[in-house]
């Protein structure tokens, strides 16, 4: 089941510190943002299809946010009032492709790279927020929302300058350190306390 219906997803890229160095790159001075398409999403139990044209497809476990109301040049400390609600999510990433192409469209956008749910949840403290991932039952990320190197108010501000925010919208919020190759037949989790399990299988490309 579909928990959301985006206009857009708005994703923000080494938001933190550890994961940025895991990846051999620098701390942005300010939010890196990247695009997946409303195609690319998935929900609580539906399978992430690896694609034949990537050799490297990783998970990566982050704390969605849901827009609520129509948010324009909004101030970080008016951010919460444009909240719905948080949700597990996973940006699904073909790792190989991301470093090829120059830009991160393709490898972020393939179908089914964008698994959302069980549930939005609302009512949450931001700031208590704490994402944990796992592959085939063992822990291999965990990251709190201290931790970001931009808070998800300081976001919704940045994004909101940049461009309209529509109900139902979605930011993903970056990855903690730990990310991983995804292979068929495993099984990844995204927990967020507090919201639930996303789980979703993997399999190979069809055809």
């Amino acid at each position: 089941m579909m928990v959301v219906t985006p206009t857009k997803i708005v994703c923000v890229g080494r938001n933190y510190a550890a994961h940025a160095r895991e990846l051999g790159n620098e701390v942005p001075k300010q939010p890196l943002l990247f695009f997946k398409p409303p195609s690319s999403l998935i929900g609580d139990g539906d399978a992430i299809v690896l694609p034949a044209a990537s050799q490297q497809v990783e998970y990566e476990s982050e704390i969605g946010v849901v827009i609520g109301k129509r948010a324009r040049n909004v101030r970080a400390q008016d951010a919460a009032a444009f909240i719905k609600g948080y949700t597990c999510a996973n940006d699904v990433s073909a790792r190989d492709l991301q470093k090829t192409d120059g830009q991160w469209g393709r490898a972020k956008g393939f179908d089914t790279f964008c698994a959302v749910g069980p549930l939005v949840a609302e009512g949450l403290d931001w700031s208590m927020l704490e994402v944990i991932g796992r592959l085939n039952g063992v822990e291999r990320q965990r990251g709190r929302t201290r931790e970001m190197v931009f808070s998800i108010p300081v976001l919704i501000e940045y994004i909101s300058h940049v461009m309209t925010l529509e109900p139902g919208d979605l930011i993903l919020t970056g990855t903690p350190e730990g990310v991983g190759k995804l292979t068929a037949g495993d099984v990844v989790e995204v927990e967020i306390p507090g919201i639930g399990v996303l789980r979703n299988t993997v399999t190979g490309d069809q055809g």
